[in-house]
């Protein structure tokens, strides 16, 4: 079985970008990997009204017309001028300077503020360009090392990520180290944060082809489309009886049905404080670790069969309110359902969270409602599909 390791790193915007890219252009070099083929796109901004940093480089590299598209990279996603070899340039595949890339990368962003930057390093021993086929085109499948630098509302945002492919043994224990050459290349990456595990489906086409979005967004052909297909006729049923599910758990709390009424006792500005403690105080009995990032929490426990159970909270992301997804994910599926937070709340809406007393009830009550999913939805998830290698990790 070939499963795709993305891993992403560290990346910190107070590093220049020439910098970085010079860092990781020396790893393929010092690695014995020789010159890595390099991907490039520098963008401008897809709406009128911004600075054209792509006339900006043309006025001083004139010689790099050959490489200007302004085609649209995907369906439903607009166009704008950039400087690439990617698929959609006259000079697709045609290699520039390295010294020229990093001229134009040491400008980013004062004197060439591009909307977004994309940066692909990759050679033959990192394996196919695309380990496996995508509905939408995807950056973070590419086997290599990507490294992004892009507008956003509050300030620039950098990434810095690496695609890998190892041949997995599902009777072992442990994933194989990568070579000693693609491990070269991916210290001298930084720090990494958290790695994605991406089991491959076959070359042989099977039917039907289903899909499973990785925690990365990207969704990708299961590995195992029978378990996928036994596990969405069970995801459907729970997602149809879910009142009933609820009612089952009883949850402890009745808080202020949805709507004016839950909003008008949350208060204007009212704000819970910590949330984590109560967390860790109802979940951690139960056999959940539990992890914060911004705005989010997710809650996460392995089972026998070596699946993964986990609560996603989103805590901040569009105000003060809570919206809970319980997922199972195994290798070729992921299950997921919408937790409301009481047995008057709407599953995929969200909810004010109000003040301490507020977040303790809504801790309860999904404690509760999660408790009844690991009773019943978990134990069918598991015989449907059958167990995961011990080494699978969605996420780790």
């Amino acid at each position: 079985m070939r499963v795709a390791l993305l891993t992403t790193f560290a990346a910190s915007k107070k590093e220049p970008l020439a910098t970085v890219m010079e860092r990781i252009h020396q790893a393929f070099l010092d690695a014995g990997l020789g010159e890595p083929v390099i991907q490039f796109n520098f963008g401008d901004a897809p709406l009128p009204g911004f600075v054209s940093s792509v006339d900006r480089v043309l006025k001083r590299y004139p010689d790099l017309e050959r490489f200007m598209a302004t085609g649209s990279p995907a369906p439903g996603i607009a166009g704008a001028r950039r400087i690439s070899n990617g698929p959609m340039s006259a000079a697709a595949g045609e290699a520039l300077e390295f010294s020229t890339l990093t001229e134009i990368a040491a400008g980013v962003p004062r004197s060439f503020p591009f909307h977004n930057v994309a940066l692909h390093f990759r050679s033959p021993e990192f394996g196919p360009l695309a380990p496996t086929p995508t509905p939408l085109p995807s950056a973070g499948m590419l086997a290599g090392v990507l490294l992004t630098d892009s507008w956003w509302v509050n300030g620039r945002r950098r990434s810095l990520s690496a695609c890998t492919v190892v041949d997995a043994d599902p009777g072992s224990k442990n994933l194989p180290l990568p070579p000693p050459a693609m491990a070269a290349v991916l210290a001298a990456c930084g720090k990494a944060r958290k790695t994605v595990q991406a089991p491959l489906a076959g070359d042989t086409p099977t039917a039907p082809m289903l899909g499973v979005r990785l925690p990365t967004g990207t969704v990708i052909p299961s590995a195992d489309p029978k378990a996928a297909l036994a596990v969405r006729t069970i995801v459907a049923d729970y997602r149809a009886r879910m009142q009933e599910v609820v009612d089952r758990a009883a949850p402890p709390h009745d808080l202020p049905p949805p709507g004016s009424e839950a909003y008008k006792e949350a208060g204007t500005g009212v704000m819970s404080g910590p949330k984590k403690p109560a967390l860790d105080r109802l979940f951690k009995p139960m056999g959940y670790t539990c992890r914060g990032e911004s705005g989010t929490f997710t809650l996460r426990r392995r089972t026998a069969a070596n699946l993964t159970a986990e609560l996603h909270l989103d805590v901040g992301t569009w105000g003060h309110r809570v919206l809970a997804m319980f997922r199972v994910l195994g290798v070729g599926f992921k299950a997921t359902l919408s937790v409301p937070v009481s047995a008057t709340a709407i599953a995929h809406a969200q909810y004010p969270i109000g003040d301490a007393d507020r977040w303790q009830k809504i801790v309860e009550n999904l404690a509760a409602v999660v408790a009844e999913l690991d009773r019943t939805f978990v134990p069918e998830i598991e015989a449907a599909a059958g167990p995961s290698p011990e080494w699978y990790q969605p996420e780790s």
